[in-house]
């Protein structure tokens, strides 16, 4: 169990003979819009030898003061800062910089937005604000960073956030679990690259490392190498890449950029402080001297190989480390890299020998990556719906492994991802088929394959989403339409899904539960063959199961949020959480009258809360049991007092602290169709927060709920039932801790990581469907007859309704122009 203490920030500041500087960092530092009870300042004087360590303690007697009796260099008083730290997070800052006022803020909010964002790269600037420092990071192929842009201009591009590769030491933020789980920064380098290194073995495990513009901090850049000789600062800056580029690399890799990078450094010498190598032909009279004078800065490469032969036993020992804990692939990774191909000197003998090197030995490209694109219905940004988080999950999963694009129809707000996000409006199918093209495999969910027809057409491997069983929510969601329109809703939804059963190279699921249910429909399509059969008997390889799944790391109370925020809820009141949104399909007025129950049975003090009422996604209205559900909480005078009913959408950020204070969670629905095959997301949250539950019988997570004791599932539509389930995982202490338990084991199984194997499993060699040559042939023997294409102006106008709710006025037009050109 971790004793960092949570939300604090540990400040490290290494000194050595700058102690002026030091001060007005400290100073600087007491000064920002952060809580100082969540601020701890750490300064390791680095063996100054001066009066520096006595100056800063009267300077700040509060200051965690570290004296070091020798120079452990930069990475050394850094690791030496962290291990005297008690924060939850680490943050650098170099002597001579100085925050702004909310250099920690900003950052801690850009930590909250992701579990897997393992630290954070702050802006910085110079002294005065008016040029670059650091933007953005940069990495050449053969292990040199670099800071894009240093001493220019601000450009207009530094106020995006974005993923990086490393940040600069200078000013930078480190959650202390990764620092730790990295094992800090390797102090064989002194100085020089151990921040990139830092920041590529991060990535390598699968975390971010995110730039945020806000939190910035500005730099007096006065420090110089001069004193202690150019040639110094060369030997550690060509061992130290050399060493980056050996332990973090692949072995493919490594294998043609370590050769090369070893020849370049040797040419990067004899460019620096050339050297009469014409004496040493044969054919040369004289020079046959034992000695010549060399110049240091050309002996410097040659200095720093031999350090770096010296330190193969304890690099490889690093390496192995590394390279077995790896989770992202050097394709992917190299995203980061910026402009790899930068050849750092400009003199055209070294350019020469530069471009030799690259064409022999092939290293200034990007390795072999498959692209994925993987689409969603629903926007991506602050706020995201079930299908969103979704999308998000698989495209950071494979975004280790490939190179990926997530798509949105629904638009996209500005937000920092390990992939790119693209929206694609459903009318334009001229942007859609560029990236169809672009892609290797789409992985698809929602009414992607009806929209555009370049998928439909498309021959690229595609992959089915569809956790969602459309054609059963509309049986519900439709039945206020009237029956002409409840029937085409259905029917359309059924021909949608029919379609993607049919095309799929690759078909996922929620549920093993679901899995049966589209194996029949499958079958019905003629998509269990022999073709299919033979050598996959039990179809994983056409159909598996990949649900909803959980973060890695669990929730957290960072601020209130209902309880003694919202009027008439009081800190010791108990709280049912109804997480996720309010559809036609879920029976929450059984609910309301059963907290009715509870509350007149208690006296009060039980509160029901419905997180989201307005979908974030635009297309999906306000349903009326929304209205219904208000309406019957007032009659029964609970509106405000006992039920409380969000007006939009909780941030997919915030719901932590709806999660965390709440009591207990909740899930009822009706008994019918749609449940036996739902996969209620909600319910992962609860497992998320180790929430004891109360649900309705008759899906998955009802049945799991029963077998594993994880709360108490009721029969739909008993209110009494209902409410002595409510009771008692609210006041039975024993019980709600009983069930408490087995939720943490049980959660374990549903990680993201763990449930997304199936399809990482197919992306890792995606192959299409056994069967695709039948499919694309025509009907094979025995297979049934597709029903036949509906006609009439009835049909077309039911058509013109469905592309316009769907894709909108321009798909609608797209496809008039299509019908007009086939006749």
């Amino acid at each position: 169990m971790s004793t960092h203490k949570p939300g604090v920030v540990s400040v490290v500041i290494v000194n050595f003979r700058g102690v002026d500087d030091t001060i007005t960092a400290i100073q600087h530092l007491r000064a920002l819009d952060w809580p100082a009870s969540k601020l701890e300042i750490v300064v390791v004087e680095n063996a100054s030898g001066d009066d520096s360590a006595a100056r800063i303690r009267a300077a700040d007697p509060d200051v965690t003061l570290i004296e070091s009796s020798t120079n452990l260099g930069f990475a050394g008083g850094c690791n030496l800062g962290v291990a005297a730290s008690s924060g939850e997070f680490i943050a650098l800052l170099n002597n001579d910089a100085r925050p702004d006022a909310r250099w920690i803020a900003a950052a801690v909010t850009a930590f909250s937005r992701s579990p897997r964002i393992g630290a954070v790269a702050s802006r910085v600037l110079d002294w005065d604000g008016e040029k670059v420092d650091y933007i953005g990071a940069a990495l050449t192929w053969y292990g040199m960073g670099y800071k894009p842009m240093t001493g220019d201009p601000v450009p207009r591009f530094a106020d995006s956030s974005r993923d990086v590769l490393f940040g600069t030491g200078s000013a930078m933020f480190v959650r202390r679990s990764v620092f730790d789980e990295l094992g800090g920064f390797d102090e064989s380098y002194f100085m020089f690259f151990e921040d990139v290194d830092l920041g590529w073995r991060l990535n390598l495990l699968g975390y971010r490392f995110v730039y945020e513009p806000e939190s910035l901090a500005y730099h007096k850049h006065h420090a110089s190498m001069a004193s202690f000789g150019a040639h110094k600062e060369t030997l550690l800056l060509e061992r130290n890449a050399l060493a980056t580029l050996y332990k973090n690399s692949s072995d493919d890799t490594l294998a043609s950029a370590l050769p090369a990078a070893l020849m370049l450094a040797v040419r990067r010498g004899m460019t620096r402080a050339p050297v009469d190598s014409g004496s040493f032909d044969l054919r040369t009279p004289g020079g046959n001297e034992p000695q010549m004078n060399i110049p240091r800065m050309a002996a410097a490469p040659l200095v720093a190989i031999d350090q770096f032969v010296d330190a193969l036993p304890g690099l490889r020992a690093s390496r192995d480390r590394i390279q077995a804990g790896r989770r992202v692939s050097d394709g992917a990774i190299w995203r980061l890299f910026g402009m790899a191909d930068a050849p750092v000197l400009q003199d055209e003998e070294y350019l020469r020998g530069y471009e030799n090197i690259v064409t022999a030995f092939d290293v200034s490209e990007r390795p072999p990556t498959a692209r994925v694109l993987v689409i969603t219905g629903d926007p991506i940004g602050s706020k995201l719906a079930g299908p969103a988080i979704r999308a998000w999950n698989m495209a950071e999963a494979f975004a280790r492994t490939a190179d990926v694009t997530l798509v949105t129809l629904s638009g996209a707000e500005p937000i920092s991802a390990p992939f790119a996000i693209v929206h694609v409006r459903p009318g334009d199918e001229r942007t859609f088929a560029r990236w169809e093209k672009w892609a290797d495999v789409i992985v698809f969910q929602g009414h992607a394959l009806a929209i555009f027809d370049s998928l439909r057409r498309s021959e690229k491997i595609l992959v089915a989403d569809i956790y969602d069983p459309m054609h059963l929510e509309q049986l519900e969601q439709g039945r206020e339409l009237g029956a002409e329109a409840w029937t085409k809703q259905v029917s359309d939804a059924t021909d949608v899904l029919n379609e993607q059963l049919l095309r799929a190279d690759f078909i996922v699921c929620a549920s093993e539960r679901q899995r049966h249910f589209y194996l029949g429909q499958l079958a019905a399509l003629g998509r269990i063959n022999p073709k299919n059969y033979d050598g996959d008997p039990d179809l994983r390889d056409l159909i598996d199961v990949v649900p909803f799944g959980l973060s890695d790391s669990p929730p957290r109370h960072e601020n209130d949020v209902v309880k003694g925020v919202r009027p008439g809820v009081a800190k010791g009141d108990k709280l049912l959480l109804w997480s996720g949104g309010l559809y036609n399909w879920f029976d929450p007025r059984t609910l309301i009258r059963a907290v009715g129950v509870v509350s007149a049975r208690r006296g009060g003090g039980v509160h029901l809360y419905f997180q989201g009422t307005k979908n974030p996604n635009p297309h999906v209205p306000e349903m009326a049991i929304v209205r219904e559900s208000r309406e019957l909480a007032r009659e029964l005078g609970l509106l405000d007092t006992a039920v409380h009913f969000n007006e939009s959408w909780v941030d997919f950020a915030d719901r932590q602290n709806y999660l965390t204070e709440a009591d207990a969670g909740v899930s009822t629905h009706y008994a019918h169709v749609e449940t036996t095959y739902s996969f209620r997301t909600r319910i992962l949250d609860y497992l998320w927060a180790g929430l004891p539950m109360v649900v309705t019988r008759g899906d998955h997570f009802a049945e799991l709920v029963e077998r594993e004791m994880l709360g108490v599932a009721v029969d739909a539509e008993d209110v009494d039932a209902l409410a002595l389930a409510l009771e008692k995982v609210l006041f039975d202490e024993e019980f709600a801790a009983l069930a408490r338990a087995n939720i943490a084991l049980v959660r374990e199984q549903y990680k993201w990581e763990a449930v997304l194997t199936p399809l990482t499993s197919f992306l890792s060699s995606p192959r299409p469907a056994a069967d695709r040559d039948v499919l694309a042939g025509g009907p094979m023997e025995g297979r049934p007859r597709r029903r036949r294409k509906r006609s009439g102006i009835r049909h077309d106008i039911s058509l013109v309704l469905f592309y316009m709710k769907n894709g909108g006025p321009s798909t609608v037009l797209r496809k008039v122009r299509n019908r007009l050109r086939k006749r």
